[in-house]
């Protein structure tokens, strides 16, 4: 396939490299002036998206989104389809698929899971939002890009699902991270309470997959200091992505709240921007409840 792809950053490089490993022309363009083994340069997004079969973006808001859109919708060729890969909130997402529809192209939202590590190993999974036309299309480059693609339905709705989705693991790894600070007061051993919960009803993919306390389960960034595999200031804005969800359709998500406003507070008022989003476990541990 002939391909355009906008945003070649720490996501959309590697993914744009597997694809041009894979056998496709793919064209990028970045505002940064980027330049990628094997992908073609294009001097603006338009010109990224113009007789292109699938044009890929990879973008960090809604905001971003929109404006892209309004540059390569006119410029793509009628049937053409639109892949966005940004993780964004379901409105933006629903709108340009509207846009790119009434200008005759197939319309996907798909953000990944996997972060930069899957991005360039190519085993990303996919929730894409759209139709069927345009999965069908671009399950090929999914399988190049990454292990999984699940297609949750019309246009929004991968939005929807990678918010919830991590909604659950934000939430998820505050209480592990609390379990592990009570248990250190407690005198229980981590590895103790680790070998207890692994295996317990408490287990969880922030405990048995990611564990936060250095030194305990499978390789984690606990184990480097908390250099990020999924940065804490991301996980803000997936929570507040899913909080501003949760507004707009009158959804009941105290605990998602509780989540973004700790998050909030330890990525903007204390030392969390840069760390991962298990570096919750040394911030818990080090001070008492703060009522």
């Amino acid at each position: 396939m002939n391909i355009g792809f906008i945003g070649l950053g720490n996501m959309g490089g590697p993914m744009a490299t597997n694809l041009a490993k894979g056998g496709h022309n793919v064209t990028g363009f970045d505002t940064a002036g980027v330049t990628i083994e094997g992908v073609s340069n294009a001097s603006s997004a338009a010109e990224a998206a113009t007789d292109q079969d699938v044009v890929i973006t990879m973008l960090p808001n809604g905001k971003i989104l929109r404006a892209v859109a309004d540059q390569v919708v006119p410029a793509m060729k009628a049937g053409a389809v639109l892949l966005d890969c940004s993780t964004v909130d379901v409105e933006s997402a629903r709108d340009v698929a509207t846009q790119a529809a009434a200008a005759g192209l197939l319309a996907l939202d798909a953000p990944v899971s996997g972060g930069i590590g899957g991005a360039t190993a190519g085993t990303l999974t996919f929730m894409v939002g759209g139709d069927d036309a345009g999965f069908k299309i671009a399950s090929e480059l999914f399988d190049i890009m990454g292990q999984k693609a699940v297609h949750c339905g019309p246009s929004g709705n991968g939005q929807a699902a990678k918010i919830c989705n991590n909604m659950i693991l934000g939430a998820t790894m505050i209480v592990t991270c609390e379990a592990f600070a009570l248990a250190d007061k407690l005198g229980l051993d981590r590895q103790a309470m680790f070998d207890v919960v692994s295996t317990s009803s408490g287990y969880s993919w922030s405990m048995n997959a990611y564990c936060p306390a250095p030194g305990i389960g499978p390789q984690s960034p606990a184990d480097n200091e908390y250099q990020p595999g999924f940065a804490a200031e991301l996980m803000l804005k997936d929570l507040r992505l899913a909080q501003q969800a949760a507004v707009a359709a009158d959804a009941d998500t105290p605990l998602g709240q509780a989540a973004a406003e700790l998050y909030a507070q330890f990525v903007e008022q204390e030392d969390g921007l840069g760390q991962d989003f298990s570096a919750m476990l040394p911030r818990l541990a080090a001070r008492g409840h703060k009522g």
